[in-house]
């Protein structure tokens, strides 16, 4: 006994203490500032919003996601998971402590003549007993267990809020995706109408002699092929509609109604708040998801390391048997046993060593798969700002190039009536604007959507639900 309380007096936590990872190289050394990108206007190093989707200032945009914050089946998942890593952590510490049992038994027995005392024949026996245990954290195991499913759990839950950032910006995606084909098939009507004018005046210019009949062919297969895109457009519009709906935890024909016509595409009215790189590592949840990994893989070097050392537990039983129910109480039918238990794996300390390099290569390897994730969320970022900004750059001179191309459609159409310009200039002058009016509506998309990849690199709007 003397020396079970100096071992136990000695506890101590075996394995390496946890400490927050330094970040990657360069990144450490306060490369986390303002992104390249940050000089253009139409964005802001002010800090990103919790609830990003705000910004665009729209309700129905609004609506949507609440409503898949509430029942998108990946979330529910993802809640699922946090939900069940809670209940192992409590199952840990629970172990931890104190188990107690309890159990009683009846049965019915032939005894043998040899036996002294014992005449053969069928007997009952009863018995009835219960004990308690509690194991000593001599070397800190049990700390190091509970130490790994905690930051499980808290693992979990980044990947909870991860998933929250995802279907945020997937519902953002969808929307615009929807709004976005609702514009480029509203430019792609018009210019159709345009064309479909244009192709009368020449049907009638040919009737009356003044165009050659060329160019009503000409007309009518650019007439044609601006109507060609029109079903593309519908299709797009549908399959986000459809994505839409998914998100929301419908099925994909139970789409809002209210979006079938959508044909505004969704923008801001200031310029994106973006922050700087220190903030995005803080606020990213796969990064805080990685770090949690690394802190239950750190712990489980601790884990495995206590094996290398003796376990101790405290324990005490008793119970009582008797043929007779009555005789369970007698004191002649009691018994009880209280004392240490002690087991070492000494021999087999070979396995425990080797348990050991295995845990700590899986720390190396979590710290690596941190160091990626801190590095892929800052290229994320860096990509999607610098693209948005050169977007924003030819979105302005195709702008331009359409409006140049307006006016000149405007002019050769006023020349035609007065007849100082053919049919076939005019018809070229169209199709230009067209062809314009087209690639804008691309470019706007495009941006759109370059929007949607910020917010999704920038990592924010699980903020709001986090415990």
């Amino acid at each position: 006994m003397p020396a079970l309380l100096a071992v136990t007096s000695a506890c101590t936590t075996v394995g390496p203490d946890y400490a927050p990872p330094i970040l990657p190289a360069r990144v450490a050394n306060g490369s986390t500032g303002d992104f390249e990108a940050s000089a253009s206007p139409a964005i802001s190093r002010a800090p990103l919003p919790t609830r990003w989707w705000r910004l665009y200032n729209d309700p129905r945009l609004d609506g949507l996601i609440e409503q898949a914050l509430a029942a998108n089946t990946d979330l529910r998942v993802a809640a699922a998971n946090l939900e069940r890593a809670r209940a192992l952590t409590r199952e840990v510490r629970a172990v931890s402590g104190a188990q107690t049992s309890l159990d009683g038994s009846a049965s019915v027995g032939e005894a043998s003549n040899l036996g002294i005392g014992n005449p053969a024949g069928v007997h009952d026996l009863f018995s009835l007993g219960g004990s308690i245990s509690y194991e000593v954290d001599v070397v800190g195991r049990i700390r190091r267990v509970i130490e790994a499913a905690t930051a499980d759990e808290q693992a979990q839950a980044a990947a909870l809020d991860l998933a929250s950032t995802t279907v945020a910006a997937a519902v953002v995606g969808a929307y615009t995706d929807a709004c976005a084909a609702g514009a480029s098939l509203a430019v792609a009507e018009h210019s159709v109408g345009l064309q479909r004018r244009s192709l009368e005046l020449t049907e009638r210019g040919v009737q009356g002699g003044l165009f050659p009949s060329i160019d009503v062919t000409r007309s009518r297969a650019l007439f044609a092929q601006l109507e060609a895109a029109l079903p593309g457009y519908i299709a797009v519009r549908r399959i986000a509609l459809y994505r839409l709906a998914v998100l929301l935890g419908r099925a994909p024909q139970d789409y809002p109604a209210n979006l079938v016509d959508c044909a505004s595409i969704p923008s801001l009215d200031r310029p994106i708040p973006v922050g700087d790189g220190a903030a995005l590592i803080r606020r990213r949840p796969d990064v805080r998801q990685a770090e949690r990994r690394l802190a239950a893989a750190t712990a489980r070097i601790g884990v495995e390391t206590a094996a290398l050392y003796p376990t101790v537990s405290l324990g005490a039983s008793a119970g009582t048997t008797s043929r007779t129910i009555e005789g369970l109480v007698s004191d002649s039918a009691l018994h009880f046993s209280i004392g240490p238990l002690i087991s070492w794996n000494f021999p087999n300390r070979d396995v425990a060593r080797a348990r050991i390099d295995q845990a700590s290569a899986t720390a190396k390897a979590t710290l690596a798969e941190f160091d990626g994730t801190v590095l892929r969320a800052l290229q994320e970022a860096e990509s999607a700002l610098t693209q948005y900004a050169h977007d924003l750059d030819e979105n302005a001179r195709l702008r331009t190039a359409r409006d140049r191309s307006r006016e000149a459609a405007g002019l050769q159409t006023r020349l035609a009536r007065g007849g100082a310009v053919s049919s076939l200039e005019v018809l070229d002058v169209e199709r230009t604007l067209a062809s314009a009016e087209a690639a804008l509506a691309v470019s706007n998309t495009k941006l759109a959507s370059d929007r949607v990849r910020i917010f999704l690199a920038l990592g924010g709007g699980w903020e709001a639900s986090a415990p």
